[in-house]
């Protein structure tokens, strides 16, 4: 044999030599060093995971009265691997077991089917699970429901019924807080994606409001049997299992009994608005502890049963959530509704004004009318008023005062040619009060309101330039008038610019400016406390089961408002004005409890669905004891007419029951506060025993 030969023979041994290495290096990794994430990795393809839910925590009012509660509860669950298996996969046993429970059979095969099976728009109330598993169709039927089902196993086949912890919101005091406390449902595979906790595909989280905003405190943790499948999803063995552990408890400071009276009042000004021929679409109400930023209720009209969700919601019940003709019910307008405060706004204008100079003590003109430009603003009294103090101006609500003053402010900030850098009081005062932020209310979906001031007006352009120079093109035809053609071309021109007319209704709450009930809230709780703005907090503390004080929430200051001693002195003598001798005399002229505050009536453009024009928004926001303040209430009817006739009424029944008042007379019995103030300390929470104590 040559060398050469030789040399290429050695060659390919080291080769053959390095490959059989190679191979028993990955085998031996493959079967030792690696063997343990492989046997895990095949049991994760094989294994299924049965999720025992935890009981969910309770949410207690400020007395330890249960709001939110799980409950026992009996769940009627369909096995859709077994369903499967029949000649009509199972449609003839549905259809027995709507009959039942008393729901439509196309409700009920929604509800059995995986989110995934549906069309993209007709997923409500899908199941998110897995086939495997049972997929509960009720969690609230009765005894005698699920004694049918187990005694006749052989017309109910792939059906059963077992007990399971069911959310429940019992209303104890007539209180619904829907708004409030949101509801609970299924995880989706949105849920798994967004959070970077670990949730299970047939887990029950919080959807909306303190379910949601507290769910990592209320959940608990849920029981975990693992078990293996062959691939027939036939059960061979449990891997392993964990026990569940119970959610805490969330106090707040809601008092259930003030939030039955408070809702009361909104309903009933709703129908007062519609009895004296006005719409009255909605509206919401609020009472909150001016020294704390305590929310002690909260209405939003319409509203819905938060137990609904677990009956099992219906086709039309989730239509009609969100159904403009049934008034949105699921939308929280106290808190995600935005609307012009109107007069109301004057308290905050009142701040500007001094800020630019103007003596609150002084005697102004209120004339009937005022011109500026080619355009005439007037005050909704055709009365001559003459000249009056600043004082009486607030309470009998004289606009032409403030159309004025909002229009000299323009005149010395350059008008149409603004100044480098203008004072801008209005808009720099309402941003003060924190205008066009949210509050940071601990409740999901917050509005932020809107300030109109010229960064606003300039990205509105921006956005809305293409329509505007285009208006004859892309507006409805019934918009298609001079007016608004004449204005649509003047705003693709320069849009951007803030106007006499948008200065103008500024000052009075008008034009392009929105704001929450809640921000109004929370504007008249600072003026009623001495200027410090607070954050408004519904949950005051999360408690274990055995009653550990996990989190103890203390008040938060956003901020101080930009008013001096003397500038609410002056707010406080022109609010209780309102009260005496201004529009509010009439509702509380003679009410025994001293209440400071202001009506607004917001003019509203557009129009209805039946084309008749938009009812202005009533307002009524509010302190009191004047001398004393403890509470601010505000209350706006959206299309309810004038804000003392409606709304001002219906903050006179909330502090009838604040205060315990009958007709003149005020027993602190009757209120649903008897100590005079909110319980100081954390109350014993025990859901199964509690009961409501009347005043």
């Amino acid at each position: 044999m040559s060398q050469r030969s030789r040399l290429n023979l050695i060659v390919v041994q080291v080769l053959i030599l390095s490959l059989m290495l190679a191979m028993l290096g990955r085998l031996f990794y493959l079967q030792v060093a690696a063997g343990l994430k492989y046997h895990n990795a095949a049991l994760n393809i094989q294994s299924r995971d049965v999720v025992t839910p935890a009981v969910r925590g309770a949410i207690v009012d400020d007395n330890g009265l249960p709001l939110a509660m799980d409950k026992p509860g009996m769940v009627i669950t369909v096995d859709r691997s077994a369903l499967g298996k029949m000649p009509d996969k199972g449609s003839a046993v549905l259809h027995r077991v709507a009959t039942l429970i008393g729901v439509k059979y196309s409700d009920l095969y929604v509800r059995t089917r995986l989110c995934g099976e549906l069309a993209v728009g007709k997923r409500t109330g899908c199941w998110n699970g897995t086939l495997y598993q049972p997929v509960p169709v009720t969690k609230d039927a009765t005894e005698a429901q699920a004694l049918k089902i187990l005694e006749n196993p052989d017309i109910f086949p792939g059906i059963n019924a077992t007990p399971v912890p069911s959310r429940s919101y019992p209303s104890l005091a007539g209180e619904n807080a829907a708004h409030i406390l949101g509801y609970v449902g299924s995880v989706t595979s949105q849920d798994v994606a967004s959070s970077s906790k670990q949730y299970y595909l047939n887990e029950t989280i919080g959807k909306t409001g303190l379910e949601y905003q507290y769910d990592k405190y209320l959940q608990g943790v849920p029981g975990i049997k693992t078990v293996i499948v062959d691939r027939t999803e036939s059960i061979t063995s449990t891997s392993t299992t964990s026990l569940p552990v119970a959610g805490n408890n969330v106090v707040t400071n809601i008092n259930a009994q003030l939030q039955a009276a408070t809702e009361k009042a909104l309903a009933s000004s709703v129908q007062s608005a519609r009895a004296q021929g006005y719409k009255g679409d909605s509206g919401a109400a609020i009472v909150m502890d001016v020294h704390t930023g305590h929310i002690l209720a909260m209405a939003s009209y319409p509203t819905y049963d938060p137990n609904i969700w677990q009956k099992g919601l219906t086709i039309a019940q989730a239509q009609a959530l969100f159904s403009e003709a049934d008034g949105v019910p699921a939308l929280s307008r106290a808190i995600d509704g935005t609307y012009a405060p109107a007069s109301a706004f004057k308290a905050l204008s009142v701040v500007a004004a001094s800020h630019a100079g103007y003596n609150l003590n002084a005697n102004y003109a209120c004339p009937y009318s005022a011109k500026f430009g080619n355009q005439s603003f007037h005050n909704d009294d055709t009365k001559v008023q003459g000249t009056m103090s600043l004082q009486t101006a607030i309470a009998v609500s004289c606009d032409t005062i403030w159309y004025q003053i909002g229009y000299d402010q323009w005149v010395k900030d350059g008008g149409l040619t603004p100044k480098k850098n203008p004072n801008d009081y209005f808009f720099k005062n309402a941003a003060a009060f924190r205008l066009g932020m949210p509050t940071g209310i601990d409740l999901p979906s917050e509005a932020s309101g809107r300030l109109p001031d010229r960064t606003w007006k300039l990205a509105y352009y921006k956005a809305n330039k293409n329509f505007y120079c285009n208006y004859t093109k892309r507006a409805k035809p019934s918009d298609l008038t001079p007016f608004l053609i004449a204005v649509a071309k003047e705003d693709c021109t320069d849009g951007y610019i803030i106007r006499a007319g948008d200065a103008i209704n500024f000052a009075i709450g008008q034009g392009d400016v929105l704001m929450t009930p809640l921000q109004m809230t929370v504007a008249y709780a600072a003026i009623a406390n001495g200027g410090t703005l607070y954050k408004p907090e519904v949950a005051r503390a999360i408690v274990k089961p055995d009653g550990t004080v996990i989190q103890d929430i203390k008040p938060v200051k956003n901020g101080i408002i930009p008013a001096s001693a003397s500038t609410l002195d002056f707010l406080h003598n022109a609010l209780r004005a309102v009260a005496v001798s201004g529009t509010a005399s009439g509702v509380f002229g003679n009410y025994p409890v001293p209440v400071s505050g202001k009506t607004g009536t917001g003019q509203v453009q557009g129009r209805n669905a039946n084309g008749s024009a938009k009812d202005p928004t009533s307002w009524f926001a509010s302190y009191a004891p004047s001398n004393k303040p403890e509470y601010a209430v505000v209350m706006m009817v959206s299309q309810g007419g004038y804000g003392a006739g409606t709304s001002a009424v219906g903050v006179k029944d909330i502090y009838n029951a604040l205060f315990g008042v009958t007709g003149n007379t005020v027993d602190p019995k009757k209120s649903v506060f008897p100590t005079g103030k909110p319980p100081a300390s954390l109350p014993i929470i025990d859901v199964k025993n509690a009961t409501v104590k009347k005043p």
